[in-house]
């Protein structure tokens, strides 16, 4: 599943071409999730914007182009787009012949942008602003960015200490921060210590200033090096991520800790495999 990371990656791979071009045609594929929620012609003529990130939630604003020379001036608002469980966006310079899983191409002065979605949970929301639903609801939901200044030892402490789960599900939820997805969420506890089924309430201050540290060091090398590509992941023009190369626990069962040299174990949290040290991380 693309993670923050990913999302990011896609994003910066995105955002400086696409931005000040005009939508030219919008296409339709099979349904994804949640319906687009506006005609596709309505966007034709519209210029987009800065593209930003939320989550794993990309905006792409929305502006009317009154001073088009002919044709629709479009609409405001703009397109909350999410990659789901198997999606990915690739920007091609012309238009090409959709595949069984391209769901949703937005054709623009600078190229089609094409999102495809093996498995079809990743979702293409027209809204009239993010504060507006349905992205204000879907948005609420989410805890902290990672690397927002307002995030502090002091303030992730005090959320865990607000919950009862174990400290991996409680990463992957997003509630509290968002960013930690499964292989990050692994690798950012064993990189501060902590084993993964620590109840979050019996964390310390002192444990929580490493996890976050562990967290933001986790998140920004997977930046570094394009994310992860366990199966098909690429950002926009192609290029595969690289983070699981580095992974000291994620999928290393029975390998040697490489700092202690004990079996690395798995188990399974939230339906998910988590993969740890039982002697470098601690309860």
């Amino acid at each position: 599943m693309p993670e923050l990371p990913e999302v990011e990656v896609t994003r910066r791979s995105i955002a400086a071409r696409l931005h000040g071009a005009r939508v030219l045609s919008v296409r339709c594929g099979k349904p994804l999730r949640w319906p687009l929620g506006i005609a596709p012609q309505a966007l034709v003529g519209s210029r987009l914007g800065e593209t930003t990130r939320r989550g794993k939630y990309l905006w792409l604003p929305l502006q009317r182009d009154a001073a088009a020379a002919a044709g629709p001036a479009g609409v405001d608002g703009g397109l909350l787009l999410h990659l789901g469980m198997s999606g990915s966006l690739a920007l091609q310079d012309a238009a090409s012949e959709p595949g069984p899983h391209a769901h949703f191409d937005l054709g623009t002065t600078q190229g089609l942008l094409r999102l495809t979605d093996p498995r079809r949970f990743g979702a293409v929301l027209w809204c009239r602003a993010l504060d507006a639903d349905p992205a204000a609801t879907l948005l609420a939901r989410l805890g902290a960015e990672p690397f927002d200044a307002a995030l502090t030892p002091r303030v992730l402490h005090a959320a865990l200490r607000g919950r009862k789960v174990a400290i991996k599900s409680l990463l992957l939820g997003g509630q509290v921060v968002v960013g930690a997805g499964n292989i990050y969420a692994c690798e950012a506890l064993f990189r501060a210590g902590i084993d993964p089924r620590t109840r979050s309430d019996r964390i310390s201050l002192p444990r929580a200033e490493r996890l976050l540290a562990a967290l933001r060091e986790t998140l920004a090398r997977a930046l570094e090096l394009g994310g992860s590509t366990l199966r098909d992941f690429s950002d926009a023009h192609g290029m595969a991520g690289a983070f699981q190369s580095e992974a000291q626990v994620y999928g290393r069962e029975g390998q040697p800790c490489p700092r202690c040299g004990a079996p690395l174990r798995r188990i399974v949290q939230a339906q998910r495999s988590t993969y740890f040290c039982a002697v470098c991380q601690r309860r």
